[in-house]
């Protein structure tokens, strides 16, 4: 029988290099919004390519069994793994294809954050022009204790990235050794510590039992009245409310966030009247280079998959 290939959502101008992939198997690619659309497109699919449309336990007992389903992008969030696994099914993924750009943004913001641009910015459009009072406190770099909350393949490169400009770097990791963080550069301490001492904290965490707000109004009470965090991880690491409070009181003194708990952001978001805030729309990962190895990579998944291979980078289940 002929196999088929289902794209289940897409935002890209097409997917041809998915479809030249599938060359010799039945190729649909859709615009699924809902775990029922999902489960009714991929009835009889050999294999799936899900970007953001939810993939669950209807769809896994759908597809074909032993079907390959593989995810646009570095998380897995939308795919009910237990089901899958209970499917018997394999699951891909691709975290690789935009280390560089989110580890670019992530540095980028910390800089803008650390340098007070966002204030001083809009101090000149208001018609003042007084850089001390702006930027005040500011702390020359190479006495800036700069933290990071988790330190995998993204953390390390910003971490890469950042080490010419003097920091004093940390990390709070329960799966590196203090022998790990040595010869990468960083030390390892306590989440307590890293909350108390870092002048600047960017998130490189999952979204996990031990992680999912984590960063709560008492643990941002435990950091430095002129302290920042950077998240382009999860947004489900912070409680959004606890933040735009802490921002609002100054119990920390500002924040740069690219991910969010519900995207796009809401209108009603009390981030959105936050001081000190810096918001990207969930923009980190992108480059038109990142696009392209986004897509290839699938395609690349997609054809090993039809070959009987398992994914490039499979998921545990």
């Amino acid at each position: 029988m002929t196999a088929r290939v289902v794209v289940t959502d897409y935002t890209f101008p097409d997917v041809a290099a998915e479809r030249k992939a599938a060359t010799g198997a039945d190729f649909a690619a859709l615009q699924c919004k809902t775990a029922a659309d999902v489960a009714a497109a991929v009835a009889g699919a050999d294999v799936v390519a899900v970007q953001f449309a939810p993939f669950g336990a209807d769809a896994c007992a759908a597809v074909n069994p032993g079907a390959t389903i593989i995810r646009y992008g570095v998380g897995h969030d939308n795919i009910d793994l237990n089901a899958a696994r209970k499917a018997g099914l394999k699951v891909g993924y691709v975290p690789d294809y935009c280390a560089d750009e989110v580890a670019e943004h992530t540095a980028a913001a910390a800089l803008t954050l650390l340098r007070k641009l966002v204030p001083l910015d809009a101090s000149v459009r208001a018609g003042d022009w007084a850089a001390v009072k702006h930027a005040k406190p500011l702390k020359p770099f190479k006495e800036t204790m700069f933290g990071f909350f988790g330190m995998g393949q993204i953390g390390q490169a910003v971490l890469a990235r950042l080490k010419g400009f003097g920091f004093k770097f940390i990390t709070a990791d329960p799966g590196l050794s203090a022998a790990q963080a040595e010869a990468a550069g960083v030390t390892l301490v306590s989440a307590d510590t890293l909350l108390e001492t870092a002048d600047i904290i960017s998130l490189h965490a999952p979204a996990t039992a031990q992680t999912t707000n984590f960063f709560n109004a008492a643990r941002l009470a435990q950091m430095q009245p002129h302290a920042m965090l950077v998240n382009s991880a999860r947004g489900q690491l912070i409680v959004e409310d606890d933040l735009a409070a802490a921002l609002d009181s100054g119990t920390i003194a500002g924040a740069a966030l690219d991910v969010f708990h519900t995207e796009p952001l809401p209108e009603n978001s009390s981030l959105r009247q936050a001081p000190n805030l810096l918001i990207t729309p969930h923009a980190a990962w992108y480059s038109e280079a990142a696009i392209d190895r986004l897509q290839g990579l699938v395609a690349q998944d997609i054809a090993r998959a039809l070959a009987g291979q398992p994914p490039r980078r499979p998921v545990a289940l």
